[in-house]
């Protein structure tokens, strides 16, 4: 009851700001065509309002591809209501001001309605721009703990890929192509790399893509809480460890002298039986070796220092994706995005490779993290030869 109880509120809290949004775009369109039959009209723009939930609805398989459109479509509207949320009250206002200082306000809804649509555009093209132009940020991190080798530990990092019907391949392949210029000793995949539905990853092969990631001790990777979402945990797991990539869900490996530990997503808390805590996780683990830890959501930075975990690596934030939702996610993490030495725990959040609904970034960037972990008795990459390889073990 307390589920859909919140599903109508949410849905009464949607309509109300659509019918706000809505009710604008109608006046300026009566302003600028007037003969718009006012039925064909509430009818578009409220499938288009909700076109993102009607493409989650399961369809058959012959008219899949509309509920695809649907949700490609919603994503974008997704955008350009969070620009209108925040821009229609400003002109409100504005327009209230003048009002009241008795300004000629006949040419307002017109002039107003071209300068916010002029606005959405380049709001669209920069989102786009940062969306889909990837950087990669390099951090350099001490670690008082050694591997027997004087070569620093280069470890590739991408979280958030949310790969699916919006991200598809093409800026897949370019994440493979980064992740291996750098010529990693590991990679690591801090969750979130399915949009919910595993459906467009298995139908565009996406696996494929996964499969050319080359790193000399291994990749790895965690669940974050968009694989529980989609709700085919299992059947992921299994794809993934076909390419040879592993999913840890509350298990550590130790390859080369370094431990990986992947936790559960926070989101098993509520959905999946629970996961296991940091310490509990660690139990019989070498802490005199480094530990390197994936944590999908950036929580428990304290619990994780106690431990003695070295680097915890995390995404989900997307660092708001848009502006200003960093505000938001500024307050309600202890980190929201970039890197935070707590004791001896040095801690990365990610902003993320991909994008959760409309493929569009302000104030943040789609991007990839490249850590340079200096142990103990490291030197430096000129003239020094890579540690061994040697096989993960499981423990």
């Amino acid at each position: 009851m307390r589920m859909l109880a919140g599903a109508a509120v949410m849905v009464l809290v949607l309509g109300l700001v659509n019918f706000y949004i809505g009710w604008h775009l109608w006046v300026l369109l009566q302003e600028w065509s007037p003969g718009i039959h006012a039925a064909v009209y509430w009818t578009v723009f409220l499938v288009i309002a909700f076109s993102y939930i009607l493409g989650r609805i399961p369809l058959p398989q012959p008219i899949r591809p509309v509920g695809r459109l649907f949700k490609v479509i919603g994503s974008y509207y997704l955008a350009c209501m969070e620009f209108a949320v925040i821009m229609l009250p400003l002109a409100d206002l504005l327009y209230g001001v003048l009002a009241l200082a008795g300004a000629d306000l006949s040419a307002y809804v017109t002039e107003a309605g071209a300068t916010l649509l002029a606005l959405l555009a380049i709001f669209l093209i920069w989102g786009s721009r940062n969306a889909w132009s990837t950087v990669v940020r390099t951090h350099r991190l001490q670690v008082d703990k050694s591997i027997g080798t004087s070569v620093p530990l280069t470890v590739a990092v991408a979280s958030d890929l949310h790969l699916g019907n919006i991200v598809g391949n093409r800026h897949l392949r370019r994440m493979v192509e980064r992740i291996n210029a750098m010529k990693p000793d590991i990679v690591l995949l801090a969750g979130d790399v399915l949009d919910d539905s595993i459906e467009p990853f298995l139908r565009n092969g996406m696996e494929q893509q996964l499969k050319q990631l080359k790193a000399r001790h291994g990749v790895y990777a965690v669940l974050g809480n968009h694989e529980y979402y989609g709700g085919s945990i299992a059947q992921y797991t299994e794809v993934m460890q076909s390419i040879g990539i592993k999913v840890l869900q509350d298990e550590v490996v130790e390859t080369s002298g370094v431990y990986v530990v992947g936790r559960k997503d926070k989101t098993a808390e509520a959905m999946a039986g629970g996961r296991l805590s940091v310490e509990a996780l660690l139990e019989g683990v070498d802490r005199s070796k480094p530990i390197l830890m994936m944590d999908h959501q950036p929580t428990g930075f304290g619990a994780a220092s106690e431990a003695g975990v070295d680097v915890l690596l995390s995404g989900h934030t997307h660092r708001g994706q848009i502006a200003p939702n960093h505000w938001i996610t500024r307050r309600l993490f202890e980190l929201d995005w970039g890197y935070l030495l707590k004791n001896k725990l040095h801690v990365i959040v990610s902003s993320g490779y991909g994008t959760w609904g409309p493929p569009i970034r302000l104030a943040s960037r789609s991007e990839l993290i490249k850590l340079e972990i200096v142990l103990e008795g490291s030197k430096s990459y000129s003239g020094e030869t890579a540690p061994p390889a040697a096989k993960p073990v499981m423990i």
